[in-house]
């Protein structure tokens, strides 16, 4: 299935996304909870996040979702370095993920990305 121009990513674990399968939404992991947002990556951010907050973790998955979906709870706001991140305030409904991808480790320790 060819993603929409638009994706942007969330990183969960199995255990986390099989809770929002049976939700039928996803409220957040606890930094998020936390923070007031669920936050996202866009393509160029994603690797950069991984390494930042996940790495060496196994058991993950990379969530792509349709940013044109979540209407106006989604805020594009200045994070690291300046950059604008997508941070959602509100919850991820399910029927806004266009893919669900593992999240791997190579040999060398690092996360493996798809395609």
């Amino acid at each position: 299935m060819k993603q929409p121009d638009s994706v942007i990513f969330k990183v969960l674990s199995a255990d986390q996304w099989a809770i929002a399968e049976d939700q039928g939404e996803f409220l957040g992991a606890a930094i998020d909870l936390s923070d007031g947002y669920i936050h996202f990556s866009t393509p160029e951010q994603v690797r950069e996040t991984v390494e930042k907050h996940f790495a060496g973790q196994a058991d993950l998955l990379l969530i792509g979702v349709d940013s044109e979906k979540l209407g106006d709870d989604l805020k594009w706001e200045p994070s690291r370095g300046g950059a604008l991140f997508p941070h959602l305030y509100g919850t991820l409904k399910l029927d806004c993920v266009v893919s669900v991808d593992e999240l791997k480790l190579g040999k060398d320790g690092k996360h493996v990305f798809p395609g």
